[in-house]
């Protein structure tokens, strides 16, 4: 195939497709100019299906080539190495509304990899990879329902705009990532400074308009060179199995269904599963690899007749697992205080779900250091999410944290960055770690909710607290029936068509993030789903508050206090000294102190104790004290000469006390007078234009009284 481009003008910006050049012998290829920005595409399927899997082996990456930026990569290597974080976040958004556009069944290995070649940080890389991932898709013989795109929106003084710059963004009180079909949005990831319900769906709305037009320029690109899809046999279970299962064990798995208590719900269904296993497993088979795949299948059955279960009660009798109502909450329980010695801590529970925070305070130079392709260098809030295996009653790895890990953290992280004070309100490294003690539904938003707690108990002064909620979708395609269902537990996720999670405080939303099975979210749906989330929010805030109504006015003894002090910048190497000396001589003196000094001058100490500060303080203002013409100081007498004696006025800075100056009386000798060591005040008299400084004592004596005023008294 000849090389191939087309053009489309894109809210102000051109995007520039090439196909049939490079990457050739990929199922699909593109390259996509978008301003300066140059990402590739490609995407891959086996022939076959992947054997003995019951998943879809869908694999979406999102390579960050360093030099794409002008960067050569840190590390001992100096190549690019592990995923950075915003490269996992990247795949996992561009993963997410691709893979419900595969056929049920769709058991072949698929890849699709967008690496990035140059970056312009005004044309987003990650919408371009995201468009070149579906088109690559798209054009390929990979069968696949799309087009997909995505764009982000911006909101800048009340006004709407796609595709923000960077500079646009600063001002924008709106964060939104949104992707989906020309019918509707199926992936929602966003952040906002308490932006109303309404807004928000406004934003939603207005991205879904840019996103018809990229669906719509793909359309025109895979009818000029798109690939005829190739046959690919769809999984699906044997019919004989089928039947059998259903006629044995459907009854009662769906009885199972309806018990309430998480445990024993699940030992139920897992104990007539391994009936339905066993029965199947007794039967004659030529290999032991069938027989192993009829009693795999014999599984699925029964996963199929309770997920059945669960979306009929849902959708006809509005009936949930556990019995609650549809807009009902879990009980909650809010804890704070539960280990003495950290900085922060709280204990949020919700129903079956269970998080411990923890808040630690840090100096500023204990930022994290970013190295990928924004413009992001440091961090100064990190909110990290783990969920080790025991919280489901489960073995499992232990280890570095997942995608999925990653992804929560980075939710939460962004619901709570919006409250957060500012670096010169409260100048702290902030880390908040949540981790999950159980399990069953939205542990993600449970982490918000003791992190604000934990904030709070740590003493930063949040603007407002701020809550998560996950919300639920059963949807019937054929009667097009729907349920939104409030606080989603384990089942309802893994058998529903929507996680749709949203924080806030109890004036907008700070976060939102959507995950579907199904093509797509109508806005009616979402509008539901945000007036439901909206109620929620407020009830769990309420119980949040009656356990800690306002962030510690005073923190833990264990954290490191702070003061805060402006040198003049050009004192700064004076306060470092050559080497480092001076300051690591401050340190050495304050017991380990914590000094951070910025280019404009700015100073803040830290360390537990404030005697310690004020000493290091001192000791800084000393270095960077000006003598002036007039100032009176108690000097210390530190040299003798025939001529006078130098003392110091504080610091490294010296005065010369000329033999004249020393008293009214004449002195024939200084050692008559003074001695090493002693104190004695004196004021600046002289300041000459090498900085020497002249100091007088007998300025400060009050003049001897003449023969004649003697007399006269």
């Amino acid at each position: 195939m000849a090389k191939q481009e087309f053009h489309l003008d894109f809210c102000g910006r051109g995007i520039t497709v090439e196909t049939g050049e490079i990457a050739k012998q990929a199922d699909g290829a593109v390259i996509i100019r978008y301003g300066d920005t140059v990402t590739l595409s490609t995407a891959c399927a086996s022939n076959q299906a992947k054997e003995g899997i019951d998943f879809f082996p869908l694999t979406v990456s999102f390579e960050e080539k360093l030099y794409s930026v002008g960067k050569i990569p840190g590390g001992f290597l100096r190549r690019e190495g592990r995923p950075s974080e915003h490269a996992t976040l990247t795949a996992r958004m561009i993963d997410r509304p691709i893979r419900p556009l595969f056929a049920e069944g769709f058991r072949n290995e698929v890849q699709v990899v967008n690496t990035v070649l140059s970056v312009d940080q005004d044309a987003s890389p990650e919408m371009a990879a995201m468009f070149g991932a579906s088109l690559a898709l798209c054009i390929s013989d990979i069968p696949f329902n799309g087009p997909i795109a995505g764009v982000k929106v911006g909101r800048i003084n009340g006004e709407l705009v796609a595709n923000p710059t960077v500079a646009q963004m600063e001002e924008s009180d709106i964060d939104l990532t949104v992707a989906g079909t020309a019918q509707a949005l199926n992936m929602v990831e966003a952040g906002a400074k308490e932006v109303s319900e309404e807004d928000m769906l406004a934003a939603l709305m207005f991205g879904h308009e840019q996103i018809k037009k990229l669906c719509a320029f793909q359309e025109e690109i895979v009818v000029a060179c798109g690939k005829e899809k190739r046959e690919i046999e769809l999984y699906a279970v044997d019919e004989t199995i089928n039947s059998e299962v259903r006629a044995n064990f459907e009854a009662q798995i769906r009885a199972a269904v309806s018990i309430k208590e998480k445990l024993e719900r699940y030992g139920k269904i897992d104990d007539l599963t391994d009936e339905a296993a066993q029965m199947i497993a007794n039967k004659e088979y030529e290999s032991e690899k069938d027989q192993n795949n009829a009693v795999k299948q014999a599984r699925e059955i029964c996963r199929g007749i309770e997920a059945d279960e669960v979306r009929r009660l849902i959708i006809e009798d509005k009936v949930r697992p556990d019995g609650r109502q549809i807009d009902e909450i879990r009980p909650l329980n809010s804890q704070v205080d539960l280990l003495p010695r950290v900085h922060g801590s709280a204990l949020f529970t919700r129903g079956e779900t269970q998080v411990l925070s923890t808040t630690t305070l840090g100096a500023l130079n204990d930022n994290q250091i970013i190295d990928d392709l924004t413009v992001v260098d440091s961090k100064r809030f990190m909110h990290h999410y783990n969920f080790p295996p025991y919280c489901v009653g489960e073995t499992g790895r232990m280890g570095n944290p997942g995608r999925r890990e990653i992804g929560h953290g980075a939710l939460g992280e962004r619901a709570l960055a919006q409250v957060l004070p500012s670096v010169d309100e409260f100048p702290y490294t902030i880390r908040t770690v949540a981790d999950v003690m159980e399990s069953n539904g939205s542990s993600s938003q449970a982490s918000i909710c003791a992190g604000t707690m934990s904030l709070m108990t740590a003493g930063v002064p949040i603007k407002a607290p701020v809550a998560g909620i996950a919300m639920g979708l059963i949807m019937d395609d054929n009667s097009g029936k729907y349920t939104v269902l409030t606080d989603i537990q384990g089942m309802e996720d893994h058998f529903g068509d929507m996680d749709f999670k949203v924080a806030g405080t109890k004036n907008g939303i700070t976060a939102l993030q959507m995950d579907i099975k199904v093509t797509g979210i109508t806005k009616n749906i979402f509008e539901e789903a945000l007036a439901q989330a909206h109620k929620a929010r407020l009830e769990i805030l309420d119980n949040m508050l009656a356990c800690i109504s306002s962030p510690r006015e005073q923190l833990s003894p264990y954290a490191p206090k702070i003061a805060m002090m402006n040198i003049d910048p050009d004192k700064i190497k004076d306060v470092i000294g050559p080497g480092g000396k001076m300051i690591n001589e401050i340190i050495a003196q304050c017991d380990n102190v914590k000094i951070d000094i910025d280019d404009d001058g700015k100073v803040v100490i830290y360390h537990n104790d404030y005697d310690t500060i004020e000493k290091a303080k001192q000791m800084i203002s000393d270095i960077v004290r000006v003598a002036k013409v007039g100032d009176v100081y108690a000097a210390k007498v530190v040299r003798l000469e025939k001529f006078g004696a130098f003392v110091n006025l504080f610091g490294n800075t010296d005065g010369l006390l000329h033999i004249s100056k020393i008293s009214h009386h004449r002195v024939d000798k200084v050692e008559d007078v003074l001695k090493l060591g002693d104190i004695i005040d004196v004021k600046v008299t002289e300041i000459d234009n090498k900085g020497r400084i002249n100091v007088s004592a007998k300025a400060l004596l009050p003049k001897p009284k003449t023969e004649e005023e003697k007399t006269e008294a």
